[in-house]
This record gives structure tokens, sequence and C-alpha cells, in this order.
């Protein structure tokens, strides 16, 4: 009689993966994706480290999958305020600062999903996400643009540029260096400063006027 697996089992399996994906998510918040080993994270989990590899095959794979996870819950959140309600311009103000204002609260992660160095699954994930931001830019550039509000000639290309800005504006601030000079009180860029920078630069690229500010929380 051929064995099948039961359905108590594939329940056992599910919540075991869950947990693993729990821990080694819990492991990059706290020490970013190189402190995510196999070993380390098994005996977070409390199960032998051959045990990891019945539900990923290497750590590429499980490090991928944490930064895909972590990653859908940033585009979720920037996707609800760039769909929201008010005009374009005021929406992606919005969006800018609250993605910034995430990152900044929760700094080592974002800089691992940022611009921390990683394997070769987690650059593929890192890729694909970079063009999901693009493509919730994309959507709110076509609004702006027939409302007259923003004067874009390619909207897939400024929809890019945006991306790399918000990227670039924050990585800095979020590297152990930035992290550490605010640390030790030395003067360095706080939040509402980037906030603002960023909110400027892409609002003038896009030829759109000023929003009035709403305070961070």
């Amino acid at each position: 009689m051929a064995y099948r697996t039961t359905t108590s089992r594939i329940d056992r399996d599910q919540a075991l993966r869950g947990r693993i994906l729990a821990c080694a998510h819990a492991r990059v918040v706290e020490g970013g994706f190189a402190a995510l080993t196999m070993q380390a994270l098994a005996e977070d989990v409390g199960i032998a480290t051959g045990s990891l590899y019945r539900h990923f095959s290497n750590k590429g794979e499980l490090a991928a999958e944490v930064f895909a996870q972590a990653s859908q819950v940033e585009v979720d959140s920037l996707a609800v305020v760039l769909r929201g309600e008010g005009s374009a311009a005021d929406r992606l103000a919005r969006g800018l600062r609250q993605f910034a204002a995430r990152a900044w609260h929760s700094r080592r992660l974002a800089f691992s999903l940022i611009a921390e160095p990683v394997d070769p699954e987690v650059d593929e994930q890192r890729l694909l996400y970079r063009e999901a931001y693009a493509d919730l830019f994309c959507q709110l550039l076509e609004e702006g643009r027939a409302r007259g509000e923003f004067q874009v000639p390619s909207i897939p290309l400024t929809a890019a540029c945006l991306v790399g800005a918000i990227a670039e504006s924050l990585v800095g601030p979020l590297s152990p260096p930035g992290r550490a000079m605010r640390d030790a009180n030395h003067d360095s860029d706080d939040l509402e400063s980037v906030c603002t920078n960023l909110v400027t630069f892409c609002l003038r690229a896009l030829g759109a006027s000023q929003p009035v500010k709403e305070n961070l929380r």
C-alpha cells in the first residue's frame, strides 16, 4: 500500500514552516541577512539543522522567501496610500512619507531589503519587487498625467526613477554608519528632513506643486 501523507501531518509541516519563516524574519530584523544562518536558525526554531532542509533546499531559497514576504507587506502598505483619496500629488507625497517612516522605524530590516549584499536568490527577488513598486507608481503617474498634475514624457521610465530616488535617499541614513552617527548624537539627517527632501525632489521632477505637509507619526 502506498503511503499517503495525512492531513494532520500536512498541518504540522505547514505550521513548522511558518515558524521557521517567522524566526528567520526575526533574525533579519535584528541583524540583517548576514545573521541568517541555517545552524543558528535551527536553534531558534528548536529543531535539527537537517530538518530545515526538508522545507528549504538551501539558505538562499529561505532568505528569498523572507525577503519576498517582508517586501510584499511594504508594497501592500504603499498601494493603500497611492490608491486612496486626494490628488495624485497628495497621494504620492503621503506614500513617500509613509514609506520612509516605516523604513525609519525598522531600519535594520529596511536596509537589508534595500541595499544589503545578499544571495543571488534574494537579489532576484529584489529586482522583482523594484518592478512591483514601479508598477504602483505607473498607475499613479498615468492618473496624474491625465489630470494635468504631472508632466512626464515616459511613465515607465519615470516610475523607475522614482523607485531609484527613494532607495538612494534612504540607503545612507539607514546604513550601519548612518545609524551609528545618530546613536552617537552626531549631526545627521533626521526623518523629517529626509522626507521633505524626498517629497520635494520627486514632485519637482514630475512638474507637480507641493502639497500641504502632514505631520509624521
